[in-house]
C-alpha cells in the first residue's frame, strides 16, 4: 500500500498490543442498585418512624418503601447541634462518602436510608470507625 501523496515517508501501522487498554465492562463491585438522594421532607418523615439503629457515629434510619422500584434512597441530616455550617458541612461530607462507600454494596433494593450526623462524633470520628459502624448498623437493621 502506498502513502498518500502529502505524507513522506510516514505510514500508520495498526497497534500491535490489540485490547490491552482498560475494557468498557463495569468494574468489578460495580454497584447492583442506583443511589438516589432524597430531597423531600415527607420522604424524611417517613423514613424517621420507620427502622433506627444509633451507632456512636450516626444515627440510620431505613424502612422498605414497597412501592417495586429498584432504586435506593438516601438522605443526609445535620442539625444546628452539629456546629456551625462548616461544621455541619464536613458531617455531611463524610456522610455522603460513607454511603457511596458501604451502602452501594450492602443497600438493599427499594429500600430508603437517612443517615442522621451525632454532635461531634460524625466529625472527629475515624471514617474507618464510621465504616464499621454503617456496616454493622446495615446489619442490624436488616435482620427481621
Amino acid at each position: 500500500m502506498q502513502a498518500p501523496a502529502g505524507a513522506v515517508g510516514r505510514v500508520m501501522t495498526p497497534p500491535e498490543n490489540q485490547g490491552a487498554g482498560h475494557s468498557a465492562e463495569a468494574p468489578f463491585g460495580s454497584p447492583a442498585v442506583s443511589l438516589c438522594v432524597m430531597a423531600k421532607r415527607a420522604d424524611f418523615l417517613k423514613a424517621a418512624s420507620a427502622r433506627r439503629q444509633g451507632t456512636d457515629g450516626f444515627l440510620l434510619q431505613a424502612r422498605n418503601r414497597a412501592d417495586g422500584e429498584d432504586h435506593v434512597r438516601v438522605g443526609f441530616t445535620a442539625s444546628k447541634k452539629i456546629g456551625n455550617a462548616v461544621l455541619r458541612n464536613r458531617a455531611k461530607r463524610r456522610l455522603r462518602a460513607l454511603a457511596r462507600e458501604v451502602l452501594v454494596p450492602l443497600a438493599r433494593p427499594g429500600w430508603d436510608y437517612v443517615l442522621v450526623a451525632r454532635p461531634q462524633a460524625t466529625v472527629t470520628r475515624s471514617f474507618a470507625d464510621l465504616r464499621a459502624d454503617l456496616d454493622r448498623a446495615l446489619r442490624l437493621v436488616h435482620r427481621t
